[in-house]
């Protein structure tokens, strides 16, 4: 068994060699390989990127941004793991959490596991914006999609690549987590929830989504209710 790490990432310099000591330093009971893709990075990222030597990791380049979404994707199209997870490039997620993710999978009591920032009342942390935007995603998806989660737009998203190899992806931007989440409830997967720890970061420090991308999600959970 192999564990995918995709690591989408986009001028992320100041925190783009610390989020691969830590994802390296997790001891994990299954092998692993880090795929990263640098989306059109202007600040450095690129070049520290293209400067490392570490057999465990791919790195790939978009010439311009394209967003986060296109990233997961083109990261997907380069994975040998049995299991995927995604891996933001900032520090908002502690890699530690891994072998809780992955648990149940392993054991074979799910197929579908996703974070669960709520568990640690570590949402309180966020923006108010973001921690009521996320409850309103994350209440219109179970809604729509007869679903019992409690923080759909984690990052921490993590699947058996025989379920991510049944649907398509078309997401480019912030839309990967509605678009994915739609699509795999669609197919009739329980998405398996674990506790999970948070550190928001701020605009001043990076943070890239707003609240133009929360209204977005609801649309996209709604058009991927009816459509494929």
């Amino acid at each position: 068994m192999k564990l995918s790490i995709l690591v989408p990432a986009f001028n992320e310099i100041a925190s783009i060699e610390e989020i691969l000591k830590r994802i390296n330093a997790v001891s994990l009971p299954i092998d692993r390989e880090i795929i990263i893709v640098d989306d059109g990075s202007t600040d450095g990222t690129r070049d520290f990127l293209t400067g490392l030597s570490d057999d465990h990791i791919k790195v790939y380049f978009h010439e311009r941004n394209q967003g986060k979404g296109r990233a997961i994707r083109t990261a997907l199209e380069h994975t040998t793991g049995d299991i995927i997870i995604v891996q933001d490039a900032d520090l908002e997620y502690d890699p530690q959490d891994y072998n809780a993710l992955i648990e149940p999978i392993l054991n074979n009591q799910a197929s579908v596991v996703y974070g669960n920032r709520r568990g640690h009342n570590s949402m309180t942390k966020s923006y108010a914006r973001y921690y009521w935007g996320g409850r309103l995603v994350t209440a219109v998806t179970n809604i729509l999609f007869n679903t019992k989660i409690h923080d759909e737009p984690v990052c921490y998203k993590v699947f058996k690549k025989e379920v991510l190899d049944k649907i398509t992806l078309r997401c480019t931007q912030f839309e990967f987590c509605p678009e994915v989440t739609a699509k795999v409830s669609k197919l009739g997967y329980r998405i398996h929830e674990v506790p999970i720890q948070y550190y928001p970061r701020h605009f001043d420090t990076g943070k890239k989504i707003t609240w133009k991308d929360g209204l977005e999600a609801v649309w996209v959970l709604v058009k991927y209710r009816f459509v494929d």
